[in-house]
């Protein structure tokens, strides 16, 4: 697994509860749900990091 980086995300109020009560209809996280969000559309942009192979 890829580690983890924390940092300081400054957003709309009003944006924050959106996506609060999105995750929470997916059974998400907050945190889990803005990963997921970017990841994506790092996809749809074809941006996605690629993946390593660990064997």
């Amino acid at each position: 697994m890829a580690k983890k980086k924390a940092f300081a995300l400054r957003i709309n109020e009003d944006m924050l509860k959106a996506i609060e009560k999105w995750a929470a209809d997916e059974f998400r996280s907050t945190n889990g749900q803005l990963e997921w969000m970017l990841n994506e559309s790092l996809k749809k942009a074809k941006r996605a990091p690629k993946k390593k192979d660990t064997d």
